[in-house]
């Protein structure tokens, strides 16, 4: 499972011309599912992700997490975190988790979070998806759960 962490001061998705979800302060995060994800992997995912402290405090550390400062999270499906781009032009997306395993673990993902009192937005799983969002610092992390989760 990866999943890239976005601190944003706003974010939104639109399908179809039609905003499906929009935040203000907090994660705009990308996840990404390989065959050997599990449920608890993904749980082990979502507290990294919740626990993270990359807001700043009253003496401007990175020091806060999302709880900390009442964030909220839209979450994105995105198989192409998966990208194989060592041979040719052309990414392969074989590593990455089919529809029928991706799609139940995004889900549960999206759940987990909630769970955890976190206000979320998602996008919808397989759709032509406009992100757009305003990157806070910048701050790009990347939580691969081949690292975290040995």
């Amino acid at each position: 499972m990866k999943v890239v962490v976005q601190r944003v001061s706003e974010s939104s998705v639109t399908i179809d011309g039609c905003v499906q979800g929009s935040i203000q302060k907090g994660f705009m995060v990308l996840v990404g599912f390989c065959p050997d994800d599990t449920k608890e992997i993904v749980d082990k995912m979502v507290d990294k992700v919740i626990g993270l402290r990359v807001f700043e405090d009253e003496n401007g550390k990175m020091n806060l997490s999302l709880q900390d400062v009442n964030g909220s999270i839209l979450s994105i499906s995105q198989f192409t975190l998966y990208a194989d781009c060592i041979k040719g032009r052309r990414p392969s997306f074989i590593s990455a988790a089919k529809p029928d395993l991706a799609i139940p673990l995004y889900d549960y993902f999206n759940e987990k979070i909630r769970e955890h009192g976190v206000h979320l937005q998602t996008g919808i799983f397989g759709a032509d998806m406009k992100v757009a969002l305003v990157n806070d610092g910048p701050v790009t992390i990347l939580l691969d759960s081949q690292e975290i989760c040995k």
